[in-house]
């Protein structure tokens, strides 16, 4: 019988341990010793582990070491217990889960924000784009108006020759006409 209130009151020392923390406002146990203990309590050594202890406890009592009433009553107390603080733990857990799911839908936001302004910048940039298209459309179209105004400027030139040779030539044909009249 021995064994059994050790354990009992280990379990009640180890509870009045904690209670004594709450009161004194000392810290819970660390963030990471809680997820740690979540993360085992669904492994299949707490499984083995609980099994294990429970088939004990059964042995005690066919064994005759502890009254069957006793052993109910631990068990049920055990079970109780381990049901509150885990049930405190996952909740824990859950929240700062919770929280940090919060800070990523944050930083979405902000990324979010970012992709928005940066598809401004982008559209922003493709007008100015389209604007120097427009701009070296323009110069393109100065360009061969350039080239068709020098050809017409050419063929003026070229026909103020012709001209010039015309009336050159006229002149000499007229001045050879009077050199014959006068000849003849």
């Amino acid at each position: 019988m021995r064994p059994v209130y050790a354990i009992a009151a280990w379990i009640i020392a180890r509870s009045s341990d904690i209670l004594e923390n709450i009161m004194a406002k000392k810290p819970l146990p660390a963030p990471d010793a809680i997820e740690r203990l979540t993360r085992w309590v669904g492994s299949g050594q707490s499984v083995t582990l609980h099994t294990l202890v429970f088939i004990g406890f059964f042995i005690l009592s066919f064994t005759g070491l502890l009254s069957w009433d006793l052993m109910f009553l631990i068990l049920t107390t055990i079970v109780s217990l381990e049901a509150i603080y885990l049930a405190i733990f996952i909740q824990m857990t859950v929240n700062r889960q919770a929280a940090s799911l919060r800070e990523v839908e944050e930083d979405i936001d902000e990324i979010q924000e970012d992709v928005e302004e940066m598809q401004e910048d982008v559209d922003e940039i493709q007008e100015d784009i389209d604007e120097i298209q427009e701009d070296v459309d323009e110069i393109q179209e100065d360009v061969e108006d350039m080239t068709e105004e020098e050809k017409e400027a050419a063929a003026d030139a070229a026909a103020d020759k012709s001209l010039e040779q015309l009336t050159a030539d006229i002149r000499r044909i007229l001045s050879d006409l009077e050199a014959l009249k006068k000849k003849g």
